[in-house]
């Protein structure tokens, strides 16, 4: 039997962080801007304190930013990329200067450890470099085929949609408020975003350093509060892009389907881990703690469920444990903790039910399992669990927490169906040193990522390759062409020369579908020549 091992802790910050009262005033003060409202008292999760306080919208508010939006996007949609995208590139540049500042304000309203922290703005700077640098060549009018060669042209033409209404999570506040809102921008769009209540400076804080960098005022709103203020967006944007939960995603989805709006989804996950009995033992395990432990497993694509060939299954195990049993937990603002807090105490609950939940139900904790509120309020131990069945809640259902289940398999037809009966299919990650078996077995995996000797970084941070879900876990694709195109509408232009598609009307009755067919037929026999069909 695996002893439970006891985690080092570390604890928590006395440093002043890099973000000063006044800043999160006047940031605060963004909000204001809408109307004298209700306020919400915020506190940081490392030690319950006070962060600070925000006023609340309401509906009205909401319409007045999504008008106000309106109005800056008609003369954005004019702008011409390059310049559109050199505001992106001075963005990027601002955010990478003012690094310390968002990495302490973004650690304080998450309780994320530094590394995840700092995670969050490579992805960030990753995003606005990239899309800044791609998107003017992917907007530009494109040629395509027409009806018949030499007499048929065909352009394609990007327009922005409108108003982007983004609706983001606590758990990433600062690649949420940068990955879906610049595509969103540099399609001509103008974005009206709402966080997470929690992580409201993280917001205001970026759309403040885009109008830093140039950004036309009223192109970018921030709207505060609760799932009332969401569907308030919903029911007033022109394109909805959502990452949250797969039940707030069916909501969403059915009230743009009224409105005959777009909407991309990023939902729930219950990721899984295959490790076959070829793998290195020593990098399956520290993908696992990864893969299961960052940003305390908040994280849509973490590991949740980990299946080990039975040949390795106990010293994968046993080396799990004892490396997960020395992570050191803390809330410090600078690297020396490795595994920071939870966010939200409706998030700790959750967690926690679910470990005791398994727990009375006959799981075995090999490790972790415990609250720690000698760290703070709403930290809880990575827990490593086993003898999972089927009737525990953690066996099917998001966990969202520093929770992992370890499974033993001989089969890899049969494993393969225990990992595609969940709902969800968003992530997935299998080891092997056989890259050609890795790859087959992946493309069997019904996710919408797959990583090979990697848990999920690998996919995420490719930036020309789309990331999304299969199933309920979610709609759409973000990164690569189909993250800025799901941002636009296409139009077809075509011109027709010399003769109209129908036929001239010169020619005998009769005449003219017999040239066409004839002319189809050749083209078939060209086509298939072509193409090597």
């Amino acid at each position: 039997m695996i002893e439970t091992g006891r985690l080092s802790a570390i604890n928590p910050a006395r440093e002043a962080p890099q973000f000063t009262p006044e800043l999160l005033q006047q940031l605060a003060q963004r909000v204001s801007l809408f109307g004298e409202r209700a306020a919400q008292t915020l506190y940081s999760p490392f030690d319950g304190g006070v962060l600070g306080v925000i006023p609340i919208c309401i509906s009205e508010d909401v319409q007045l930013a999504v008008e106000r939006a309106r109005s800056a996007q008609s003369a954005w949609a004019r702008v011409d990329t390059r310049a559109r995208a050199r505001i992106v590139l001075r963005f990027h540049d601002l955010l990478l200067e003012r690094q310390a500042e968002i990495l302490d304000l973004t650690q304080y309203e998450t309780g994320k450890a530094r590394r995840d922290a700092q995670e969050e703005l490579l992805d960030s700077a990753i995003v606005a470099q990239f899309y800044a640098t791609r998107s003017p060549g992917w907007l530009r009018p494109r040629r395509t085929g027409g009806t018949f060669v030499g007499l048929t042209q065909t352009w394609e033409y990007r327009h922005p949609v409108g108003v982007v209404g983004v609706i983001s999570p606590w758990n990433y506040p600062l690649v949420m408020a940068v990955s879906e809102p610049i595509p969103a921008l540099m399609a001509g769009n103008a974005v009206v975003l709402k966080p997470d209540p929690q992580t409201t400076f993280t917001a205001l804080w970026v759309q403040a350093l885009m109008e830093e960098a140039g950004l036309p005022p009223g192109l970018f709103q921030v709207v505060t509060g609760g799932a009332e203020v969401g569907e308030a967006l919903v029911a007033t944007a022109d394109f909805i892009a959502l990452t949250g939960s797969t039940p707030t995603g069916r909501k969403v989805a059915r009230q743009a389907g009224e409105r005959l709006i777009g909407v991309s989804l990023e939902l729930g996950g219950k990721n899984p881990m295959l490790v076959l009995e070829d793998a290195n033992l020593e990098a399956a395990v520290d993908g696992a703690i990864h893969g299961a432990f960052a940003n305390a497993g908040q994280l849509c694509v973490s590991l949740e469920r980990i299946y080990v060939h039975e040949k390795i299954f106990d010293a994968f195990a046993r080396r799990f444990v004892e490396k997960t049993s020395a992570l050191r937990l803390g809330a410090t603002l600078d690297h020396r903790s490795q595994m920071g807090s939870l966010t939200v105490q409706r998030q700790f609950d959750t967690v926690r039910a679910h470990v005791q939940d398994a727990v009375a139900k006959g799981a075995r904790v090999l490790t972790g399992g415990r609250p720690r509120p000698d760290l703070g309020p709403l930290f809880f131990e990575p827990t490593i669990l086993t003898d999972v069945t089927p009737e525990m809640r953690v066996y099917s259902e998001e966990t969202f927490g520093p929770v992992v289940s370890l499974y033993k398999f001989s089969d890899v037809e049969q494993v393969l169906a225990l990992i595609n009966q969940s709902e969800y299919g968003l992530n997935a990650s299998v080891w092997t040193k056989d890259l050609g078996k890795g790859r087959a077995l992946a493309s069997r995996i019904q996710a919408g990522t797959v990583n090979i000797n990697e848990s999920y970084a690998a996919a995420w941070a490719s930036m020309d390759a789309t990331m999304g879900g299969f199933k309920a876990s979610g709609l759409g694709r973000r990164h690569g062409k189909e993250g800025l195109y799901r941002f636009t509408e296409v139009q077809t232009i075509a011109i027709e020369r010399f003769v109209p598609v129908t036929g001239p009307t010169w020619l005998p009755r009769g005449w003219y579908g017999r040239i066409v067919t004839a002319a189809l037929k050749a083209l078939k026999w060209l086509s298939r020549w072509w193409y090597r069909v």
